[in-house]
């Protein structure tokens, strides 16, 4: 079965930063493009940035472009976000998920508990 574990989150001031972190269980970290989302209950979910299996690759949603920094550790099977000049937009419930998904994995639509990231002064 898949666990995906988020921590890192927390409260910041605007312009602050935090690194959120991601630990993957129940499948080969190492093959999949892993990504970030977020989800605020006026937005809904959306996608912020994804990495390939290599970690060669990086696509960023145009909100977070230039401030987030996505990264990996495919030997701790860890994933990261670098969040820096933050701005109360990003307030949100960060999530960590591979972008394609096995059935053999567990039911579908499994997400993990998420951690909470707040950005206000």
């Amino acid at each position: 079965q898949v666990q995906l574990v988020e921590s890192g989150g927390g409260w910041v001031q605007p312009g602050g930063s935090l690194r959120l972190s991601c630990t993957a269980s129940g499948f080969t970290f190492s093959r999949y493009t892993m990504g970030w989302y977020r989800q605020d209950p006026a937005k809904g979910r959306e996608m912020v940035a994804s990495i390939d299996a290599e970690g060669l690759r990086r696509n960023y949603a145009s909100f977070v472009q230039g401030r987030f920094t996505i990264s990996r550790d495919n030997g701790k099977n860890t994933l990261y976000l670098e969040m820096t000049a933050m701005t109360p937009e990003d307030t949100a419930v960060y999530y960590c998920r591979p972008n394609s998904w096995s059935p053999a994995w567990g039911p579908t639509d499994y997400w993990g508990q998420g951690t909470q990231v707040t950005v206000s002064s």
